[in-house]
């Protein structure tokens, strides 16, 4: 490392923060020994709220009918290739019981903005999940709704939201979305969601198409004053039926760099190794968890539509990122020297794995 960097790597460790244009140093003069500086203090205060723990998670990916366009989603409404699902509500309940025999105490449901997944389902099913495993945390990630709704939904039990705000750039959320959708809107529902009491999640791809060094401060800024209490960053990956189908994929150095500073900005932030890691590397998750993450979500969802949720080319849904392969994850995060955890993981309950 230069001077400049390891002055600015140190008062990121000591202060949480910089300036826009310190973290855009940051990114551009990055080395391996500058990542490999971050990870090692990324982990260190880590292991001061969380210890050796990596919280668990059961996605269950309730459909991909999506009113949206987004042009880097492979479940964009205009993909006419795409073999469209619908979980029902049956469909759903039984893989939140699965997921709770196999240890999980946090259900995810994910899926595309589908007008079915109204209040008054989502809150039947909300409401028989809770009653069926009190000790569970649900967790909605079902894209941009009015504050109305979230409210309902919040009432009716669910715990968290996961929406990732793509980027903290007006200018560049317009080059990755339709003009229908709203820069003003996505940070309208991520307020929203934080003023009703939600876990909040937000986050964004790395490599995305036109990103820059200077989008990814941004980002950094945005992670500094919002302090969310999750936040999942993944490597773009392209899809073949969609406009950016000849773009670059994002890099797993970069992305691990990122995780790094994203846990020292905020040292308490539930932070996942995400599947998009583990698609362009084989060892991604475990790179992701050794550079400061502390989250993995295994697929809970029914084997017959895993590969139909597909948002870029090649994800993984099958082998050890199945829920049902629990045991294998357990066996690589063992070997890297950390334990599966199956509780809920509260960010706001401190040292939550005890």
């Amino acid at each position: 490392m230069n001077e400049r960097m390891r002055e600015l790597a140190e008062r990121l460790i000591t202060e949480r923060s910089l300036a826009g244009e310190e973290y855009q140093y940051l990114i551009e003069n990055r080395s391996a020994d500058a990542a490999a500086f971050l990870a090692e203090h990324a982990v260190r205060v880590r292991r001061e709220i969380y210890g050796n723990a990596v919280f668990v998670r059961g996605l269950i990916e309730i459909g991909n009918i999506c009113k949206n366009d987004c042009l880097y989603c492979g479940i964009r409404r205009s993909n006419r290739s795409c073999d469209r699902y619908r979980l029902t509500e049956e469909q759903i309940l039984a893989c939140a019981d699965e997921g709770y025999l196999l240890g999980f105490r946090t259900v995810v449901l994910q899926g595309g903005e589908d007008a079915y997944f109204s209040d008054e389902v989502m809150c039947g099913m909300i409401r028989q999940l809770k009653s069926a495993h009190p000790d569970c945390a649900v967790t909605l990630s079902l894209g941009e709704r009015s504050l109305e709704s979230y409210a309902a939904l919040r009432e009716a039990g669910a715990d968290r939201y996961l929406l990732r705000h793509e980027t903290a750039d007006r200018e560049h959320y317009e080059h990755l979305h339709p003009p229908e959708m709203s820069f003003d809107n996505r940070m309208r529902c991520l307020n929203d969601l934080r003023a009703l009491g939600y876990q909040v999640g937000c986050g964004f791809m790395v490599g995305a198409p036109f990103q820059t060094s200077q989008h990814l401060a941004e980002d950094l800024r945005f992670i500094e004053s919002f302090k969310p209490d999750m936040c999942g960053i993944g490597p773009f990956v392209p899809h073949h039926d969609t406009p950016f189908k000849d773009e670059p994929p994002g890099t797993i150095e970069l992305t691990c760099f990122l995780l790094s500073v994203i846990r020292l900005i905020y040292p308490p932030v539930l932070l996942p190794a995400t599947t998009a890691l583990g698609t362009i590397a084989p060892d991604g998750r475990e790179r992701g968890i050794l550079a400061g993450a502390n989250v993995v979500m295994p697929n809970l969802s029914p084997v017959s539509v895993r590969k139909k949720y597909e948002l870029y080319d090649n994800k993984l849904c099958t082998g050890d990122e199945s829920a049902q392969c629990i045991s294998r994850l357990e066996q690589r995060m063992n070997a890297i020297g950390y334990e599966i955890v199956t509780d809920i993981g509260d960010i706001r309950k401190g040292k939550c794995y005890e």
